[in-house]
């Protein structure tokens, strides 16, 4: 099935024009997960990370059929600091 991984930020949409065939939602779930914890991980690298962003996934009929926001890609936690 084809699945197009667009990346949203709240003001840009960067559209994924070609899409990519998969075997299912299971596996489109997986591409997005993957995907924004590579953009993520190129951010850290830059010095800041952008949680405000998602990636839509839409069906080849163009519904939208996930949505995953960076927020929920990673899970960030700090150590107690004693004082």
């Amino acid at each position: 099935m084809l699945y197009y991984f667009h990346l949203l930020d709240g003001v840009d949409i960067l559209l994924d024009p070609e899409g990519r065939n998969l075997d299912g939602l299971e596996a489109a779930k997986g591409v997005a997960l993957r995907e924004a914890r590579m953009l993520i991980s190129h951010e850290a690298l830059a010095g800041a990370i952008d949680l405000n962003q998602r990636i839509e996934v839409k069906d080849a009929s163009g519904a939208v059929v996930h949505r995953l926001e960076f927020a929920d890609a990673v899970s960030i936690s700090r150590a107690p600091t004693s004082e």
